[in-house]
């Protein structure tokens, strides 16, 4: 009997991760290689005049982008507006900045509008690649500072 139980709590169980996992888009699978291959692609004509994966341009680099607090790329001079925006590079939070820089930070160094927004997550895709994974939302850091 307590076998039973046991096989239909842990059933119920999966069956709650699953659905909370596709509601918040959890479960959506990871980029594939052929989508990270044409983000690259697209970052080195769209973006790569002016940024590298790994050193300073005209803009900052991009390593590590997924995750990172906006206008903290050690060493890089960045304008007033981007400061002033604050927060964490998102994906969510990438794919806005590419539909319109200056409407998301009138006043930044940077212009640019991809309006397709399938061009901004095959970018997006492939900055994820080169980018650490970011601390699931709602870890905390038990380790101190």
């Amino acid at each position: 009997m307590y076998q039973r139980t046991s096989d239909a709590f842990h059933r119920r169980m999966r069956v709650a991760v699953v659905t909370l996992m596709l509601s918040t888009g959890l479960g959506q699978a990871m980029a594939s290689d052929d989508d990270v291959a044409k983000g690259k692609a697209l970052y080195e004509t769209t973006c790569g005049g002016c940024h590298s994966v790994d050193e300073d341009r005209i803009g900052p680099h991009h390593r590590d982008i997924v995750g990172r607090p906006v206008a903290s790329a050690p060493g890089f001079d960045y304008s007033t507006a981007l400061k002033m925006l604050g927060g964490t590079w998102t994906p969510e939070r990438l794919d806005e900045w590419l539909s319109g820089t200056q409407k998301m930070a009138p006043g930044s160094k940077m212009y640019l509008e991809l309006d397709d927004p399938h061009q901004r997550q095959l970018i997006i895709a492939f900055l994820e690649s080169v980018s650490m994974k970011a601390p699931a939302k709602g870890t905390v850091d038990t380790h101190g500072p």
